[in-house]
């Protein structure tokens, strides 16, 4: 790998990281179709591999920016992280297996409606006043205080799907997760970026160990390729959380649906 090719992986790995954080998505939805596009010759089993470990350093570096910002809602996080584990070590499995013009028009109408749900934002005022879920209260480092309630268990089955659905393309899993948390489960759009950080994070890594096992990397040039890009996704997903301190939680939403549509399409065409 040349230094030229070193220096623009880590680039794009920066800008990734600095979008992805700023919506909570990890990245890998970008990420992904770009690979297929600079590595055609790749299965798509090495190209989720490559993705997956930029995602994990993405979120675990996004993950730590939002901690210090004490906006991550850590009881519910720790749920869902564990209900996406076992859809994650599946998805890495099955990838090899799966046939994409198949599964990618299925995926791509998923997110479209994704996109809308993002648009539509949440059905209720993260008041506390519903009567369903647990209550949560988070007050942020700058002193802003967010309640909300959370159906947990309903949190956990979407996950396991998210879990799945994430590791088998390879795109991380927030692109899908936080739209679900701020219009199904009715979080914040701040504290839904930042916890959907944190499953995330737990979520790659294992998809990651899965695919480092079952080969993933045993061809091309997939390990140094993850390395250049998971050190630009690390210094990228730092700049996006401290741009997320200063958006307005509507500019999130509709910057997440923006990238919901235009993978959509992608998967589509």
């Amino acid at each position: 790998m040349t230094a030229w090719t070193w220096t623009g992986l880590a680039v794009l790995g920066a800008l990734v990281g600095a979008f992805g954080t700023l919506v909570g998505a990890g990245g890998g939805f970008i990420l992904t179709p770009v690979l297929l596009v600079l590595y055609p010759q790749d299965t798509p089993q090495t190209v989720t591999a490559i993705s997956l470990v930029a995602v994990f350093f993405n979120a675990a570096s996004g993950s730590a920016a939002y901690a210090r910002l004490r906006r991550i809602d850590y009881r519910s996080g720790v749920v869902f992280a564990l209900a996406t584990l076992p859809g994650a070590v599946a998805g890495a499995l099955v990838v090899q297996y799966a046939a994409r013009r198949v599964f990618d028009p299925i995926m791509g109408a998923l997110l479209l409606c994704l996109a809308a749900l993002a648009i539509r934002g949440p059905r209720h005022l993260h008041s506390g006043a519903g009567t369903g879920g647990v209550c949560r209260v988070i007050t942020d480092r700058s002193g802003t205080t967010y309640r909300y309630r959370v159906p947990v268990l309903r949190g956990a089955l979407l996950s396991v799907g998210v879990g799945f659905a994430s590791s088998f393309l390879g795109i991380g899993g927030g692109v899908i997760h936080v739209p679900l948390l701020v219009s199904v489960l009715g979080f914040p759009a701040h504290v839904a970026t930042a916890t959907s950080h944190f499953v995330l994070a737990n979520m790659a890594g294992v998809a990651s160990i899965t695919h480092t096992l079952a080969g993933s990397f045993a061809h091309g040039d997939g390990v140094r390729r993850a390395v250049a890009l998971s050190a630009g996704v690390v210094v990228g997903a730092q700049l996006g959380a401290r741009i997320s301190s200063r958006a307005s939680g509507a500019l999130i939403q509709r910057l997440l649906a923006a990238a919901l549509a235009l993978l959509a399409v992608r998967l589509l065409v």
